[in-house]
C-alpha cells in the first residue's frame, strides 16, 4: 500500500531492448503508485487540499492535474490509484472513491468502511480485497460491499501477505488461517490452509492437521532428506505460501526454514 509520503522520489524510466536502452523520461516527486498503464504522482499535502498528477507511464505526459480536497487537521489514512479510480480515506472520514475521469464522487460511511491494513486490487473482476483484524472483505467501486468470507480468518492480524494467493482467474484466495485447537496450547501455534471462493465467500477446502484424509506421502527417492515433519508441524508457523497453478500444488514454508508439499 502506498500511503501519503513524507519521503521524495526520483524516477527515472528507460526502455530495455535487445540493442541499446533508451531514456524515456524522469520526474521528481512524494509519492507514486501505478495501475494499468498510468501513474498517480501524490506530491506534498497543503494545508487544505493534496496536489496530484495522473502520467501516462509510456511517456510522462501530464494526463490530470488537480488539487484533491483534505480535512485539515485530521490524517490522511490512506490514497490508493486503481486505473481510473481514486481512494481516500481520512481518520474518522468516509472512504472517497473519485472517478478522476469526469470526478463524480462516491462516498462509503466510515461505520461500513473501517480503514484496512493492506489492499489487494482485482484487475480481472474490478474489485479490490481489504484486510483488517484477520478479516477479509471484498468491495466493488461504487463502495459496496460484495463478499464476506464465512471461514477466512487469517493468521496474521495485520495481513501478512506471503501467506495469502491469488489465482490467476482471481476467483480464488488461499491463505494461512487460524484453525481450531487441536490440543491445549496446540492454537498458538499451528494454524490450517484455507481456500475460498472470492466472489461467494464460501470455504471450497480446508488443509488442517485433524483431517484423517491429510496423510503423508512416502520419499521414495535415494537423496531425500532425512528431515520428516507430522501433519500439525508443517502447519505450525507457516511465514510463506504459494499455490503452483499448473500443477495443482501448494508450497509452504515455515519459520524452522522447512518447505512442505500439499498435492492431492
Amino acid at each position: 500500500m502506498i500511503r501519503l509520503c513524507e519521503w521524495s522520489i526520483f524516477l527515472t524510466l528507460i526502455y530495455m531492448n535487445s540493442s541499446d536502452p533508451v531514456f524515456l523520461f524522469s520526474f521528481f516527486g512524494w509519492g507514486m503508485e501505478d495501475s494499468s498503464g498510468i501513474m498517480l504522482l501524490i506530491f506534498d499535502r497543503a494545508s487544505g487540499h493534496v496536489p496530484l498528477k495522473i502520467l501516462s507511464i509510456e511517456d510522462g505526459t501530464v494526463l490530470k492535474a488537480f488539487n484533491h480536497l483534505l480535512h485539515r487537521n485530521k490524517k490522511v489514512d490512506f490514497i490508493e490509484q486503481f486505473n481510473e479510480k481514486l481512494l481516500v480515506k481520512q481518520e474518522n472520514e468516509n472512504l472517497q472513491i473519485l472517478d478522476v475521469r469526469n470526478s463524480q464522487l462516491t462516498e462509503v460511511s466510515r461505520a461500513e468502511f473501517l480503514t484496512p491494513s493492506a489492499f489487494i486490487f482485482l484487475y480481472e473482476n474490478q474489485l479490490f480485497l481489504t484486510f483488517r483484524n484477520r478479516t477479509v472483505a471484498v468491495w466493488n467501486f461504487r463502495g459496496e460491499l460484495v463478499t464476506s468470507f464465512e471461514d477466512h480468518l487469517l493468521w496474521h492480524p495485520d495481513c501478512n501477505t506471503n501467506n495469502i494467493y491469488i489465482t490467476s482467474d482471481q476467483d480464488l484466495i488461499i491463505s494461512y488461517c487460524k484453525a481450531l485447537p487441536l490440543s491445549s496450547g496446540a492454537e498458538e501455534n499451528v494454524g490450517s490452509i484455507n481456500i475460498s471462493n472470492i466472489l461467494t465467500g464460501k470455504c471450497l477446502a480446508k488443509i488442517r492437521a485433524n483431517d484423517p484424509n491429510v496423510q503423508i506421502s512416502p520419499r521414495n527417492r535415494p537423496n531425500a532428506s532425512t528431515i520428516r515433519s507430522t501433519v500439525e508441524e508443517a502447519l505450525e508457523d507457516i511465514t510463506a505460501l504459494f499455490y503452483d497453478e499448473e500443477r495443482n500444488e501448494i508450497y509452504t514454508g515455515n519459520w524452522h526454514g522447512l518447505v512442505h508439499v500439499w498435492s492431492n
